[in-house]
């Protein structure tokens, strides 16, 4: 077989699970504005069950379910039949995969909701299968032919399956109004922890910030900036707000009889500061614009609480 041949083999079953894709969009209906309702009011867990491929599917879903705020986990059909049927509880929710809705392993997780009273949402390809048919809710997938060249390999189905939980999770947050401040709970470690930092966690505070009262002289404004480090000293008029800023750049500007003169005639009086509460990358963003190293964190009556420094983003993996 020719690379170009392999080549459209894998465009053939792309394309394929594509379509399938089109026709689920299309296919979505009343059953899935409840089972997302169901799932939204949910006062226990959203708990997945599924065997071979199913299972896999239902572990990616119920991790994603986790990771937007909605407490779920996977019961694998064979291990709730020695035990594990114990961790569905009657306030929970199960959402039952099999795509030909006749896995007999399954069989123990049904009959333990139903005894039960706990609501069950089957998805499966076969709406007179038993699954469907002792679901409280049926979410059945649109008739499409898997993508293997035998028809037999779950690949189409199990796309279909996966998208579907990805469309079930994405409309419950979107109910719950979750936020990226949210999200960060849920994901604190590597580049997307780093991402969703505020200001407020990489930012320097209390006698750490290099700050003068206006009238101050420039030799003691020096001093105050060599002493913390930054390269930066703040200006604080009578009542402690932010009045100005005074860089290295402004020192270099201001160099002729730089020491005869207050803090008053060489500081900016409308530097470019930020909240605690933003985005520690957007604070990059702005420093890396404007060419700077760092940004003083004001309140909202103009007093400062903090300092970020670029140093310190890109050293968290903030970029």
């Amino acid at each position: 077989m020719s690379h170009t041949q392999i080549i459209e083999q894998g465009a053939n079953v792309i394309t394929t699970e594509a379509e399938a894709l089109n026709l689920l969009a299309a296919s979505l209906d009343e059953n899935f504005a409840k089972a997302v309702e169901l799932i939204l009011n949910c006062e226990g867990r959203v708990i997945l069950s599924g065997m071979g491929k199913s299972g896999h599917i239902g572990r990616k879903i119920a991790a994603t379910l986790a990771s937007t705020g909605t407490p779920s986990f996977f019961v694998h059909p064979a291990e709730a039949s020695h035990g594990d049927l114990g961790m569905i509880t009657p306030k929970d929710i199960c959402v039952v995969l099999s795509n030909s809705g006749e896995t007999s392993e399954l069989s123990d997780v049904l009959a333990h909701c139903k005894r039960f009273g706990i609501a069950i949402i089957g998805v499966a390809s076969r709406p007179e299968s038993t699954l469907i048919q002792s679901s409280n809710i049926g979410l059945v997938l649109p008739a499409a032919k898997e993508a293997c060249a035998i028809g037999m390999a779950p690949t189409t189905s199990t796309t279909m399956t996966l998208a579907l939980g990805d469309a079930l999770a994405v409309a419950v947050m979107e109910l719950r109004g979750f936020k990226k401040e949210n999200f960060k709970t849920f994901h604190p470690g590597g580049k997307l922890g780093a991402a969703l930092l505020k200001v407020s966690n990489l930012m320097h505070k209390g006698s750490d910030l290099p700050l003068v009262p206006q009238g101050t002289s420039m030799k003691d404004a020096i001093l105050e900036m060599s002493a913390k480090t930054f390269g930066v000293v703040g200006v604080l008029d009578k009542d402690f707000h932010l009045a100005g800023i005074i860089t290295d750049g402004d020192l270099r500007r201001n160099i002729d009889d730089l020491l005869s003169k207050d803090v008053d005639k060489v500081a900016n009086p409308k530097p470019i500061v930020v909240k605690e509460n933003m985005l520690a990358l957007e604070a990059v963003h702005m420093m890396n614009e404007r060419k700077i190293t760092c940004l003083f964190v004001t309140s909202d009556d103009n007093k400062p609480v903090g300092l970020v420094r670029l140093h310190d983003c890109l050293r968290a993996g903030v970029e």
